[in-house]
């Protein structure tokens, strides 16, 4: 964008009116850098976290989130535009070039390869910004004048103070195509893989809902090395096994017995979509995802689940769940393993603090199980989003308990 033309933020004949609540999914249909995508998003999601966080196209860099330093400069529909200042669901059906659409590695534009004879790039931070705003300059504005330059590139702030040699390099794509800048030269269909375990958000060719056929193909992959967390918990039930087992066979009764869960769909074949929410003070991490039933054997009292989801704001979980019930004299042993991995936000608290968490959670479960198993029905007060600040607490409480008695 050029510091004379009006933000495209301001384009109201373009933008789609949306009526939604900030965390309500809606769906965004977009083609980016050539390929087209569908994308359901909370409606507070903006373009650059889409393109960053649900795309993988971490070349837009976010600088100031104001619409101000010019860092997040992509093109819609044909046009410069602050990523940071529009919300994807406004976008459907909108065009959207990011920086890796300018060029190819190995054959970048020319103004990615002007930027480089003239050092232009510097610390690299704003060369995105540069590069788009540029384009969108010289492709609308093909006979601004040399002298314009450093007013119409003023959009983008340069945090090294140098605009001489990126002037030289806009300067110099200039006098080498009077007639017009090429188009960009990376803009083909292709997979667009997200941060969400290589799931491709990319529309299939049949112009299917991509909500609707990669759930009923969603292939859950563990990650390779130790768990962020390893919890090996088990807990005595005063209920016959039958019972129990009865709440581990009914998918949507065991659903409604996990904290804060809650299912969405079956998509068949022992495959679920759902929903978790975990509150951590004024974080609200809301997690959507899949989950997998890959053994489910009553002689053993056995039931594995794979699963994986992935937060707005691109923390993500998953994990390997066992849960086994067993016949006592007194009841049932219901014994939990789980090999859980965590990146993002939610991998910012420690092992032992995320270990205790997660058995708590266990501990709110294996209730929960109880009271359905004794009832035949869902609990009457469903497991809610568990609040990690209520959880330490009680956590704490828990080891001054210990530590009391253990010097009694």
């Amino acid at each position: 964008m050029t510091s004379t033309e009006t933000p495209r933020e301001a384009d109201e004949t373009r933008l789609r009116p949306v009526r939604a609540a900030a965390d309500e999914p809606v769906e965004v249909r977009l083609t980016v850098n050539g390929t087209p995508a569908v994308l359901n998003l909370p409606a507070r999601v903006t373009l650059s976290d889409a393109l960053r966080d649900h795309l993988g196209l971490t070349g837009t860099h976010v600088g100031c989130e104001h619409g101000v330093c010019g860092m997040c400069t992509v093109l819609v529909d044909g046009e410069a535009a602050r990523a940071c200042l529009l919300f994807a669901c406004q976008l459907d059906g909108a065009e959207v070039v990011t920086v890796e659409g300018l060029g190819r590695p190995d054959d970048l534009h020319p103004l990615q390869q002007a930027f480089g004879r003239n050092h232009a790039l510097q610390c690299g931070f704003c060369t995105p910004g540069f590069l788009l705003s540029s384009y969108d300059l010289l492709a609308n504005k093909p006979d601004v004048t040399d002298d314009e330059l450093p007013a119409e590139l003023s959009g983008v702030i340069c945090r090294c103070t140098g605009y001489r040699n990126i002037l030289t390099a806009v300067a110099e794509t200039h006098r080498a195509h009077p007639d017009g800048i090429p188009e960009p030269g990376n803009c083909a269909r292709r997979a667009l893989v997200g941060r969400s375990n290589g799931q491709s958000a990319t529309v299939p060719e049949a112009n299917k809902p991509v909500a609707d056929t990669a759930a009923k193909t969603v292939d859950i992959k563990l990650p390779q090395g130790e768990p962020t967390v390893a919890v090996e918990i088990t807990t005595d039930l005063d209920v016959p096994f039958d019972l129990v087992w009865r709440v581990l066979d009914d998918v949507h009764l065991l659903a409604r017995c996990l904290p804060g869960a809650e299912l969405t769909d079956d998509l068949g074949e022992n495959a679920y979509a759902g929903r978790a929410r975990v509150a951590v003070g004024p974080i609200k991490l809301s997690f959507n995802g899949f989950a997998r039933i890959v053994e489910h054997d009553r002689d053993t009292g056995t039931l594995r689940v794979l699963a994986q989801g992935q937060d707005t704001g691109g923390a993500q979980t998953q994990a390997d769940i066992t849960l086994v019930a067993r016949p006592t004299e007194q009841g049932t042993q219901l014994r939990a393993d789980a090999a859980v991995y965590l990146t993002g936000r939610i991998a910012q608290f420690g092992r032992a603090l995320a270990g205790d968490i997660s058995r708590r959670m266990f501990e709110q479960f294996a209730e929960a199980v109880k009271e359905a198993a004794t009832s035949g029905e869902a609990p009457q007060t469903p497991a809610g989003a568990p609040s990690a600040l209520r959880l330490l607490l009680s956590t704490l409480l828990d080891r001054l308990r210990r530590i009391g008695r253990r010097k009694r």
